[in-house]
């Protein structure tokens, strides 16, 4: 069950390693908010996988629309001089570490039943 994700995560952190992709110093921000709203959904994904009602399209589509949602937030308020960016910040944040924690009762609780 866990084999693959594993081994996608291992090629994917070879690739990035090795790979002379930079991303530029002025989409950093647009970049970091997209990678925490796609981890918050990886995470939410997890979540429902353990609950038993993961449905792909709907994974799908809250990953895309989270990557998309985050950065363009933090690109308006790059235009108007704002930095709504911590919204997606603090929002996805928060999520993501409710998230994780609800995951790791869930572990605990399979293996560890009194």
């Amino acid at each position: 069950m866990w084999l693959l994700p594993v081994f996608g995560l291992i090629i994917g952190l070879f690739i990035g390693f090795v790979s002379p992709f930079s991303i530029p110093v002025d989409y950093t921000k647009y970049f970091s908010v997209a990678i925490l709203g796609a981890l918050d959904s990886v995470m939410g994904g997890i979540r429902s996988y353990q609950e038993d009602h993961f449905d792909s399209t709907i994974f799908l589509s809250g990953f895309i629309v989270n990557i998309i949602m985050a950065s363009l937030l933090a690109f308006i308020g790059d235009r108007i001089g704002v930095d709504l960016y911590l919204a997606a910040v603090v929002a996805f944040g928060t999520r993501l570490f409710q998230n994780i924690s609800i995951v790791r009762r869930h572990i605990i609780n399979r293996y560890h039943k009194t």
